[in-house]
């Protein structure tokens, strides 16, 4: 008698809400309790659809910029961090704002500040036209100048080649990230590196436990939005380290049972801004599938928490003094 393979759900941990991400949904969730909607807030808060529509239904209100806020209104940051031009446009229509920007992302910003005054030419690693490196250039346009990946390194000049520093897109491939900090010290030698590593400790992390499953996966699959740079991150790190297949899927309905023909094994994550429900919806559907064995891999606990911002701390505060 042949014995049927044993179909198995490898799943990842860390996986879903990182820190920044889990401070953001709470900074549109308290604020709606405390002001009432409508709150306005500033692009999504975080790159998820699910958790957008969510926060819509409390009666969020996304918006692609400050002028499309009225006067006098509640507006929130998101996440990934805005240029200073925002902050002062908000000032202009008397907006209350409230920056939900990751403390990891503001750290960069605060980096590239500290170097622009120190006449450095700064050489940012990202995506272009990703919105946290459009709010960090926008610190020190003048000092900064994007770099898309190893293929934008040719492009690359610099006024001295003794005062450059690098600083990066903090949800970047840990891989692909280093590998163009590898390809710039061989064009500019003494490219200096920022004073701690930009790319965030939950990116890090999300990537790692990819790495140690994906060899022995047929199949990857990853619960994220298109527009999460993380998510998509973590499926090309899943397939470059071994999985034979990797798919991003925002919801369960969305896996096609033909990805699973002749699998036995199924890595199962989810990017940084991914509730956790989205993915015990995806076991339940595996399960139906007949990948009803769960095996959970944990490479590292997370116990990193931020605080809420301090504008709504404060006004939290004044609230349940009154």
């Amino acid at each position: 008698m042949i014995e049927t393979p044993r179909k198995r759900v490898l799943l990842a941990k860390p996986r879903g809400y990182c820190a920044g991400v889990d401070r953001a949904v709470q900074t549109v969730e308290e604020a709606l309790k405390l002001y009432g909607a409508p709150i306005y807030v500033r692009k999504e808060i975080v790159h998820n659809k699910h958790v957008v529509t969510t926060l819509q239904a409390k009666g969020a209100i996304f918006v692609e910029e400050n002028e499309e806020v009225p006067e006098g209104s509640t507006v929130i940051f998101s996440a990934h961090g805005v240029a200073p031009v925002v902050h002062d446009q908000a000032r202009e229509r008397n907006l209350k704002a409230i920056d939900a920007t990751c403390p990891l992302v503001t750290k960069v910003h605060h980096e590239a500040k500290r170097f622009a005054a120190e006449d450095y030419d700064i050489l940012l690693i990202g995506h272009e036209g990703h919105e946290e490196v459009i709010g960090t250039s926008g610190e020190a346009p003048e000092h900064i100048q994007l770099v898309d990946g190893p293929e934008g390194v040719d492009a690359v000049t610099v006024r001295d080649p003794s005062k450059v520093v690098w600083l990066s897109q903090t949800t970047l491939s840990v891989d692909e990230t280093m590998e163009t900090v590898a390809r710039l010290k061989e064009k500019l030698p003494l490219l200096q590196s920022p004073p701690s590593d930009d790319i965030c400790y939950a990116t890090q992390n999300r990537q790692q436990v990819m790495k140690q499953i994906a060899p022995d996966c047929d199949v990857i699959l990853v619960v994220g939005s298109r527009n999460s740079s993380n998510s998509v991150r973590m499926v090309e790190v899943a397939v470059n380290a071994g999985a034979r297949q990797g798919h991003l899927i925002d919801f369960a309905h969305e896996i096609d049972p033909a990805w699973l023909d002749g699998a036995t094994t199924v890595g199962l994550s989810s990017g940084a801004s991914v509730p956790e429900e989205l993915v015990a919806e995806v076991l339940v559907r595996l399960a139906e599938l007949g990948f009803a064995d769960v095996e959970e891999v944990v490479t590292v606990q997370e116990r990193l928490t931020f605080s809420l911002p301090q504008e709504l701390k404060r006004d939290m505060k004044a609230a349940a003094a009154s």
